[in-house]
Formats: C-alpha cells, structure tokens, sequence
C-alpha cells in the first residue's frame, strides 16, 4: 500500500480521500487544534503532528505528499491580497517535498489562485516544485463533476517526480451532461432531521448575507460551503429568494429560514458521518470551520486515483 504524508490537513477531507483510494496516510499535521480533535476522532490510526508546520523538522518517508495550505489570500470570502504572509505557506509544503523527496505530490487550493493579481504566486510555486525535481500541472475541477453535492470549484497542482519522465493527466468529470446524474442535495441530506436544534447558526440575516441568492432547491446542487457560518447558504426548507434589486433579495414569505448545520455541511462536502468529538473546543463555529476548510473528500480521490502506477 502506497503511503501518504499530509501537510496543512485540517479535519481530514484529503485524506479521507486518499485512504479511499488505497493509500495509507502516515503522518497528518494542521495548527488547528478542533481540526486535530475531529480528524482523530475518524482516522485514530494516524500520526497527527499538531503545530506550525514549519517547526517541524523531519517527515517520515513517503510516496505522496499532499497538502492544501490556508487560502484565505487567495478566496472570494477573503481578503484577498498578494503580500498576505499566508500566501507563501507554499514555501512549507516545498520544503517537505524536498525532504520526503516522495514519487509525487497533490496540492488544493481555491480558484482565486489563478487570479492575475496572484499569477506571479502560482508561477513561483511550479518554480520552487519544479526545482525540487518534479513534472508539475495544474487544472480547476468542479467537485459537482465527481459527485459531490455543490458547486466547489478548486485548483489541484499534481506533480511527479521527474526520474519517471510522465507527465500527470487530470481526471475527467463523471457526473454531469451525458454522465452520471448530479449528486443533489436531497441525494446529500434528505433523509436529516429538518430542525436539527444546536447544529445550526440560528442568528439574523443580515443586510450583506442578502445581498446574493444563498438558496438553492432540494433537486439542485448546493452553492459552495463555506467555513464562516454567518455565510453558509440556506436549507431548502427555507422560503425562495427573489431579487428586488443590485445586491438585494428578500424572502418571498415569512415562513421559517435556516442556513445548512455544520452536519449537514458535513455531508455536502462528501464526508457521509463525520463525527464531531465533544472537546472543549468543540463550539459550533468551530465545527462549521473545520468543514468549510475541508476539500471533499471525493473529489481528491479522484485526483490521487489518476496518478500512475509509480508505486512499485
């Protein structure tokens, strides 16, 4: 079984999407401790480094190195600008790529990287992970297009260590026009409770979370989920959206509203029954965050299962 050591892993979505693609994942490392606390809570059997990453000063031997370090320079519900120090984590993951010196590597981030405002970012990443030996590309993908119930757009960079001399080929989407029916919400959480009391953000719709649609119907994909729970987008319980002007949509009645639980939010990423460890760190904004930081999971399997069989 090939191994895996995962950098900036959250609560665990890339990795459980590479144990399902039959991996063995044997370090995992985040600063978060609640993200820490839920991913030991679902995957015991991993070494979980808790801390900076750049104080830790050794890695264990591996084939795949994968990461997803923090994006918010780079997202649409951040503050995006170029100088922010957390744009340059990137320096952390090449620095274990050229210690673990693994046969290949995966890399998530959000769209917002291929801005041009941030272009020169992701040239000088292929820069310091071609320099580090590998044959890196990169592409956006849809998790919607490989069966996750949202629209969640996402850039991968994959590289493979040049000594093979292949070059990395994205998988193509099964789900969608002509392929297998989209995952919808009510595929996700129809079968939840409707009213799950203290798992949702249960607090007022300001003037700014309506200033967009944030609902779609039970039969459609959800919009992306997000790691700030003032900000995740409706149940489909709730009453319809109409627009009454720029910026600018109300309810079409009165009836009750809710954002989606962070349970809910669970399973619209991919992860089925993630459990959430009651610690003390366990608050409901820090359960939202930790799932809205996450890459579904189905979605970097279906990445680490296009690379090639090097593992021999």
């Amino acid at each position: 079984m090939p191994t895996v050591v995962s950098l900036f892993s959250g609560c665990g979505g890339s990795d459980a999407g590479v144990l399902r693609a039959g991996f063995d994942v044997l370090m995992a490392n985040d600063i978060l401790p609640y993200a820490r606390d839920v991913y030991l809570a679902n995957h015991p059997e991993t070494n979980y480094v808790l801390g900076d990453v750049s104080a830790i000063e050794s890695f264990p031997s591996a084939d795949l190195l994968v990461g997803c370090y923090p994006c918010q320079g780079f997202s649409q519900g951040g503050v995006r600008k170029a100088d922010r120090k957390i744009n340059t984590l990137y320096l952390e993951f090449a620095r274990a790529l050229r210690i673990v010196k693994p046969k290949a590597f995966i890399v998530e981030n959000v769209s917002g990287m291929v801005r041009s405002n941030f272009e020169h970012l992701l040239k000088d990443q292929f820069k310091v992970f071609e320099e580090a030996g590998y044959r890196v590309k990169s592409q956006i993908l849809n998790a919607s297009h490989f069966g996750v119930a949202q629209d969640r757009k996402r850039i991968f960079i994959v590289g493979i260590h040049e000594k093979f001399g292949l070059d990395f080929t994205f998988p193509t989407a099964t789900h969608g026009d002509g392929l297998k029916k989209v995952t919808t919400i009510r595929d996700a959480i129809g079968t939840l409770p409707e009213w799950p009391v203290g798992e949702f953000y249960d607090a007022d719709f300001h003037w700014y979370y309506l200033s967009r649609n944030r609902r779609q119907d039970w039969d459609q994909i959800s919009k992306t989920i997000v790691a700030n729970p003032r900000h995740m987008p409706l149940h489909p319980i709730s009453p319809t959206l109409e627009k009454m002007g720029p910026d600018k949509w109300q309810f079409t009645s009165n009836d009750r509203a809710r954002r989606f639980s962070f349970r809910e939010a669970a399973y619209l990423q991919g992860f089925g029954d993630l459990v959430f460890p009651e610690t003390e760190r366990a608050s409901m904004n820090m359960k939202y965050t930790v799932v809205g930081n996450a890459v579904p999971p189905r979605l970097f399997e279906a990445v680490a299962r296009s690379l090639p069989n090097i593992w021999d």
